[in-house]
């Protein structure tokens, strides 16, 4: 692992090199500081020509993020901390794409939600024969 790799899960590292970071003013108030710092951070990752990751992987992420995953932080003043705002929020955009839900195993309910279930109804059942004006056999 090369020290200059982003760890994003235990098995999924992106070189640094195939993220692409740009950086502008920001837009919005701030005066001359806004005018004139390149404090928003554009990162750019070309999920299709990455190396990063395995074909199975590489089909999750495509089919959830599309072929060019792009992060935009231009929330602080500072470059520097809207780069980790960008960092953070790539790392959590690939680690959901990747995430992948458990299969789920199909139950019974058991037999006393069956019985729950049923006196519930019944229940239910009294509670609207109740407000029934009488009727003439009863």
């Amino acid at each position: 692992m090369a020290e200059d790799d982003l760890r994003v899960t235990r098995s999924v590292r992106i070189p640094r090199a195939e993220i692409e970071q740009r950086f502008a003013p920001s837009g919005g108030p701030g005066g001359q500081h806004a005018n004139k710092t390149a404090s928003r951070v554009e990162w750019r990752w070309d999920i299709e020509a990455s190396s990063a990751l395995g074909p199975g992987q590489r089909a999750r992420v495509l089919e959830r993020l599309g072929p060019v995953l792009r992060v935009v932080a231009d929330d602080e003043r500072s470059q520097a901390r809207n780069r980790a705002l960008a960092e953070e929020r790539f790392i959590a955009r690939v680690q959901s794409a990747l995430h992948v839900d458990p299969p789920r195993r199909a139950t019974r309910p058991s037999r006393g939600a069956k019985e729950r279930r049923l006196q519930g109804k019944k229940a239910r059942s009294e509670t609207k024969a109740n407000r029934r004006k009488p009727g003439v056999d009863g």
